[in-house]
């Protein structure tokens, strides 16, 4: 033990003297390039002041720049804002595909709803961000509606319509019929096309049409227009004339209990015989749809079916040849035409055994 000590004294004497040695050395050297400047500057009478002093400059300004970043991690309350966390936004941004980011509070489709207790249109209306008329549009709706809890509603994006793409149409063709301009329309960023330059649509996809309006519908013209004048006292001939002309597009058989006049110019149908009308409207709101009945008096009855406009009213007289409505499309029709029937005390016979 007494060795090492004397050991590590011995060696720490020698490199005390080592370092004494080379700062004198160093020193003395300094010393002497100093003299052969000094001397240098002197003999030159200072033409090597200016380079010398932007030189130092230089040196000097470099220094501290290479400093700055030493400086700035010792010194409290100083923050390089190049070295500040960036928050999570920023780096997805660098590491994800670039995109337009949509929020989630805005929806691309029409979802469904199922109403719960206490919900109401209007309160439907602010929890979705939509107008009521929308819900009421969209649902077949009225104002007065009440909601049953389990109903499913459909719910639109925005407040507007929506539209399912026929053949033919474009987005100035939708939008004129639903009041709206096309420019929303094309705005809407859910909606799509088949070209994003011509504004082409698909048949049959669903169109959103932000602040439309369903076409107010032209009022339909009254079933009952009081035309044919009461025809006083009658007595019927017991010959039928054809109550309107056209072609026959159905006959008699056993489930189809009358025949079908078609015609396509919609002409007024005429009483077949004189008699007093016993029926004139749509009692059940099917079958027939509108319809005239006339009691001949005779044990016949003639009846009128799917009129468009009815002339007459119950009770009232009419002679053969009046005008007793408009051929139609109400009630269980394909299209527009005259069912007739002849009836002989509640049993109905061919109508083309007694048109004449």
């Amino acid at each position: 033990m007494e060795t090492l000590l004397k050991d590590l004294s011995e060696f720490t004497r020698l490199w005390w003297l080592y370092i004494l040695r080379a700062a004198r050395t160093l020193f003395w050297r300094f010393e002497t390039v100093k003299t052969l400047f000094a001397e240098l500057l002197y003999r030159q009478r200072g033409k090597f002041v200016r380079p010398f002093v932007h030189s130092g400059m230089g040196a000097l300004t470099a220094v501290g720049i290479m400093l700055a970043p030493i400086i700035s991690e010792e010194l409290p309350g100083t923050n390089d804002p190049w070295r500040e966390p960036l928050s999570s936004s920023v780096l997805s941004a660098e590491t994800e595909a670039t995109g337009t980011l949509v929020s989630d509070k805005y929806r691309a489709e029409i979802i469904g709803y199922a109403v719960q207790s206490g919900d109401t249109i209007a309160s439907l209306a602010v929890k979705f961000n939509v107008s009521q008329d929308t819900i009421i549009w969209q649902n077949k709706l009225t104002k007065k509606s009440i909601l049953k809890p389990g109903q499913v509603l459909q719910i639109l994006p925005v407040t507007g319509v929506s539209h399912k793409v026929e053949k033919g149409e474009t987005v100035y063709s939708i939008a004129k019929k639903y009041s709206a301009e096309a420019q929303p329309i094309v705005d809407f960023p859910f909606n799509t096309f088949v070209n994003d330059e011509t504004f082409a649509l698909a048949v049959g996809q669903t169109l959103i049409i932000p602040d439309g309006a369903p076409p107010k519908e032209a009022p339909a013209p009254s079933a009952f227009a009081r035309l044919t004048p009461d025809a006083g006292s009658i007595t019927a001939s017991g010959i039928f004339i054809w109550p309107a002309g056209g072609r026959i597009s159905q006959g008699f058989v056993w489930y189809h209990k009358g025949i079908d006049i078609a015609n396509k110019d919609v002409p007024d149908i005429l009483a077949a015989d004189s008699g007093r009308v016993i029926v004139a409207g749509w009692p059940d709101n099917v079958g027939y749809g509108n319809r005239v009945i006339i009691d001949h008096g005779n044990s016949y009855e003639t009846l009128y079916g799917h009129l468009s406009q009815i002339y007459v009213v119950p009770g009232q007289t009419v002679a053969r040849g009046d005008r007793i409505g408009k051929m139609g499309s109400t009630g269980r029709s394909t299209g527009t035409h005259l069912h007739v029937e002849i009836r002989q005390n509640g049993v109905a016979l061919n109508p083309l055994d007694f048109l004449r």
